[in-house]
């Protein structure tokens, strides 16, 4: 579905850039998801199944601005639950909040991303709902890269998380369906193992 919305780009050979200055074969917007009737529906599903069944006693949800912000107001909608978001930092004026929506102490909160790639912006978010004195029991989103830092990132901020999908299967499907080569195949995988010095010029 990623692939169909082109939520997700392949472009071994023409590499994009990222914020953080790599260069990258792979390119993620769940964000193109939304247009989706069809796909929104599969995706808010997959994520409710998700909740029930690895964080049944969630008592709200907290979406990660701003791309997971959609999708955690879809899984709060589904589940009937009080929804808040998490901005990258307090606002500079009015309350300066950087929750917005009302969060209970001691509340426990799940947390939404569309994608877990360094988890960085992910684990701050965490930190704020801690700061503001609710649990967070886990974290779900749409797709991972895999890689093995974030992995151990969540790991010390013991922090469990679960995605519908992940690279590896990816590139599986990319290449069942012809849409990348053996060699472009292999090419994914390398940057996989280390993105930071992929074909750094």
């Amino acid at each position: 579905m990623l692939l169909d919305a082109q939520a997700v780009r392949l472009r071994p050979n023409e590499p994009f850039r990222w914020a953080a200055g790599w260069n990258s074969p792979i390119y993620c917007d769940n964000r193109l998801t939304l247009s989706y009737p069809s796909i929104r529906e599969a995706i808010t599903l997959g994520l409710h199944e998700l909740k029930n069944s690895l964080f049944p006693h969630t008592e709200a949800v907290a979406g990660v601005a701003t791309a997971g912000i959609p999708q955690a107001t879809l899984l709060a909608d589904a589940s009937q639950l009080p929804l808040v978001y998490v901005r990258s930092s307090s606002k500079g004026h009015g309350l300066q909040n950087q929750i917005e929506g009302r969060l209970l102490q001691g509340q426990k909160v799940l947390m939404v991303e569309d994608l877990i790639s360094t988890g960085k912006s992910s684990l701050a978010a965490v930190d704020a709902i801690r700061a503001a004195g609710a649990e967070v029991v886990g974290m779900l989103a749409i797709f991972t890269y895999g890689f093995a830092d974030a992995a151990r990132a969540f790991q010390t901020a013991k922090v469990d998380f679960a995605t519908l999908t992940n690279y590896a299967d990816l590139l599986q499907v990319a290449k069942e369906r012809q849409l990348i080569t053996a060699s472009e195949l292999s090419t994914l995988a390398e940057w996989r193992e280390n993105p930071a010095s992929w074909r750094q010029s």
